[in-house]
């Protein structure tokens, strides 16, 4: 989770860490308990790799498992309003670069949930800053690395 005051998610995405935590909590962590008890049963540690395999595993999954306890404790869950005119969470926008033919359609998302794959733009990216607020048929321009930007929503849902 980044370092904002204060991160979102979408109630799906809530859901699916809420899930996550409860797998990691109740079946991952006992299958490496396991792993290491027989790990033990093998002899001296110090030289035993499948132990420090599970000790690492054991690890990671604990570090998961603070970092989901922390976001599902701390996150705000927005759920997507109905009025469709002004571009916040949850929309979906329909945007075109002035210099491309092709419009792009995105899902404005949390941190969290963001991923360019599957068109899903974090609220706090620079094209999802400069599209919060926005309207159909705004323009509008922003800073990227290669320089200015100029776009026009082209609907929101």
């Amino acid at each position: 989770m980044d370092d904002s005051p204060q991160a979102f998610l979408t109630p799906e995405k809530f859901e699916e860490l809420k899930q996550e935590l409860e797998y990691l909590k109740t079946i991952r962590r006992k299958e490496v308990a396991e792993l290491l008890e027989y790990a033990r049963s093998l002899g001296d540690l110090s030289e035993n790799a499948e132990y420090q395999e599970a000790r690492d595993m054991q690890s990671a999954i604990e570090e998961r498992i603070a970092y989901l306890e922390k976001v599902i404790k701390e996150v705000k869950i927005v759920a997507h309003s109905k009025k469709g005119d002004v571009v916040g969470l949850g929309s979906v926008v329909t945007i075109q670069k002035e210099s491309d033919k092709e419009p792009h359609t995105y899902t404005i998302v949390g941190s969290e949930e963001a991923n360019i794959q599957e068109h899903k733009l974090s609220y706090l990216s620079p094209l999802g800053e400069a599209l919060m607020g926005k309207s159909k048929s705004d323009s509008f321009t922003f800073n990227t690395p290669n320089g200015k930007m100029s776009y026009k929503v082209i609907d929101v849902k």
